[in-house]
């Protein structure tokens, strides 16, 4: 119906019998039901308070990269600065059970593109989206939530704060109805809408299996750039990313390097990197560690040193920020550059 009359504003104009060649009986039906009328009732409260927009396809708002996609949705609920849907934006994407790394990872990129003028979009997920959320808010840009609910509606309820945060400092955005819980098909739909919205498309950690290589592959499919940082060939949060870089994702170790591949953006200004800025002459235990998870057991063979010994030299690099404790207990190094 969109292809035939245009905006939506015409085709409801239009009579019922002229769109009975496009949409069903029962859809059509739909558009009088109860329901519908309770939908918009609500749609037009929400976007009556301070701060709240309905934002349809015929608004000046409206994002001018999401007419490039396939379906657009019709309208969107958003709360916050809605200037950053015309402003150039980047996709961090990645696993809801981050590693300590990687959330510190997709923090620092973020904050580094965010400085050098990308709003950072993510969907407001655990683990990599909320670290990407909290390092767009941290930079000079801001940054963009796309939810899988309603616009009234957050979830995971733990990102309840940040939400808040971003509805003040950035801009949330859902095409769902308030009201609409979560549901599973809604976040892959989502997803469409964190990569239509950006230039390109970061995944920081992801397993095969993982809702990020959707988003990724959706990027693709939009014509947008894909991205991916490697890692380890023994953690399964690396194998989605080592995936993507197989089929033609750009291996990515800085921020910069995002940059210069986009063009146009100024170079971040400091060093937002996932390469080891130790040197390789340092002494104690993290010398055996290598960059891998490693158990007590391995290390005490590495080192020639009794558990009881490595047990307290971890606890003290623990408590110095040096290494993170994973689960089972793993044990892994952290970058020189991001410790806690």
């Amino acid at each position: 119906m969109l292809r035939q009359f245009g905006l939506p504003q015409a085709i409801v104009q239009k009579k019922r019998s002229e769109l009975a060649a496009y949409a069903s009986p029962e859809a059509l039906a739909a558009l009088d039901s109860a329901q519908v009328q309770q939908a918009v009732a609500r749609s037009l409260e929400w976007a009556g308070a301070p701060g709240h927009s309905n934002i349809t396809l015929a608004d000046e708002a409206y994002p001018r990269t999401l007419l490039e996609i396939p379906d657009p949705p019709a309208l969107l609920y958003a709360a916050g600065r809605t200037e950053l849907l015309r402003c150039p934006a980047f996709a961090i994407v990645g696993s809801r059970n981050a590693s300590a790394q990687g959330v510190r990872n997709a923090e620092s990129f973020a904050k580094a593109l965010s400085d050098a003028g990308l709003t950072i979009v993510s969907g407001l997920a655990l683990g990599i989206d909320a670290a990407a959320h909290r390092g767009g808010l941290a930079g000079s840009g801001a940054t963009i939530a796309v939810l899988g609910t309603g616009i009234d509606i957050v979830y995971p309820r733990l990102n309840t704060a940040l939400a808040a945060q971003i509805a003040q400092g950035g801009l949330l955005i859902s095409e769902f109805a308030p009201g609409t819980p979560p549901a599973a098909q809604n976040f892959p739909r989502r997803n469409r809408l964190i990569s239509g919205l950006a230039q390109g498309c970061l995944v920081v950690e992801a397993a095969l299996a993982s809702g990020s290589l959707i988003t990724a592959r959706t990027a693709a499919d939009q014509g947008r750039e894909v991205f991916a940082i490697p890692g380890s060939i023994h953690s399964p949060l690396s194998k989605g990313c080592h995936a993507l870089i197989k089929l033609g994702a750009k291996l990515v170790e800085s921020a910069d390097d995002i940059l210069a591949e986009l063009g146009g953006f100024r170079p971040s200004g400091f060093a937002s990197t996932t390469s080891e800025q130790a040197s390789t002459a340092e002494n104690g235990l993290l010398r055996h560690m290598g960059h891998d998870p490693v158990d007590v057991d391995s290390l005490c063979a590495r080192a020639g040193l009794s558990a009881e010994q490595v047990s307290s030299e971890l606890l003290r690099l623990e408590l110095d920020g040096r290494i993170t404790s994973l689960p089972g207990g793993l044990y892994q190094r952290l970058e020189k550059g991001e410790r806690r």
